[in-house]
């Protein structure tokens, strides 16, 4: 198992560099780099001082000043030379700076890295309390009224997408009843707050995200628990355990619970990245300044030096989230010999 894992390790180098090649490579070829962004602001500055309405790119900027920022932002060099300068810097941990607030990205990550980290861990931490009983609870009264009525809340609750429900909240929690913020991480008078009312503060702004946040893996988990734990329970060993004298209730936790979590336990690391990564539309939709929202700021400024950055942290997790996975799994199911 040892062996296995080395090799998963040492296969995420050549995954990692073919997606953040492919990514680095359609930044070059996409209209509207810091370049591009540049000269039409320049432009629109000029249209509305009302100093020409038809100016042109040469009455901004000269060509000689346009090839040296080229030259400044990388985008002189052809795309392999460029990408490998970026990787170097990363292996330095320099993401390099921001192309719209000429910060570090580094700097820009760290600083909205606890905001995503909250919601990540409470996420996880409800998700995995809340649908794991509740799957088991389903899969004993299977066919029951309780069974049927929370499966219609729940499939409900994951066709909707997770940004209309959002809006859906605010709509009615925030605007029509104002017993919510409408968003944001905290209250602008956060700080000048003692200890249990910035408590307070974080959770009444948190509650309408976290039910987003929660919603779609809530359904997957949920659902994920009752199937296996039904399948377990119908499976012959149970009916063995239960022939030899025990009851229904030591069958189902000695037996058949530790096997129906072998499913859960695979999607456990697939929520390393959300740590991180966030998610873009939720962030946006409740304005929080976490990483998402500075994901999708990058994608529509073209800040190209953030959405690398990004992306090159989520894609490491998500790797190393999938190799969490198989150890789970190899640690709830004894059976499991990866690479035998």
């Amino acid at each position: 198992m040892q062996a296995y894992f080395f090799r998963r390790m040492l296969l995420i180098i050549p995954t990692f560099i073919g997606v953040t090649l492919l990514v680095f490579a359609m930044t070059r070829f996409v209209p509207g780099g810091p370049v591009e962004r540049m000269i039409a602001q320049m432009q629109q500055q000029t249209q509305d001082g009302g100093r020409a309405v038809n100016s042109q790119i040469s009455q901004t900027l000269s060509q000689d000043q346009i090839d040296e920022l080229n030259a400044f932002y990388g985008l002189d060099k052809p795309v392999i030379a460029a990408y490998w300068d970026w990787l170097n810097r990363l292996v330095r941990l320099d993401l390099g700076e921001s192309s719209r607030y000429y910060e570090p990205v580094w700097d820009m990550i760290v600083e909205r890295l606890p905001i995503s980290l909250f919601y990540g861990f409470w996420t996880f931490i409800i998700s995995y309390l809340v649908s794991i009983p509740l799957g088991v609870l389903k899969a004993l009264k299977h066919g029951g009224k309780m069974d049927n009525v929370s499966s219609v809340i729940i499939f409900t609750g994951y066709a909707l997408p997770n940004y209309v429900v959002a809006v859906l909240l605010i709509s009615v929690f925030s605007f029509q009843l104002e017993w919510l913020p409408m968003g944001g991480f905290v209250g602008d008078d956060f700080d000048y707050l003692d200890f249990w009312d910035k408590v307070w503060n974080i959770t009444q702004h948190a509650v309408l995200p976290m039910i987003c946040y929660v919603i779609g893996d809530f359904a997957i988990l949920t659902m994920t628990m009752k199937n296996s734990l039904l399948e377990n329970l119908a499976a012959d060993y149970v009916k063995t355990a239960m022939a030899k004298g025990l009851s229904f209730k030591q069958a189902v936790t000695r037996h058949a619970f530790r096997n129906s979590v072998i499913p859960i336990a695979s999607h456990l690391g697939n929520v390393v990245s959300v740590f991180v990564a966030g998610s873009f539309l939720i962030e946006v939709v409740f304005d929080i300044d976490g990483i998402g929202l500075l994901g999708y700021d990058a994608l529509m400024e073209r800040d190209y030096p953030v959405v690398m950055g990004i992306l090159a942290v989520s894609s490491i997790l998500l790797m190393l989230g999938n190799i969490l996975s198989d150890l789970c799994v190899a640690l709830v199911d004894p059976r499991v010999k990866f690479g035998a």
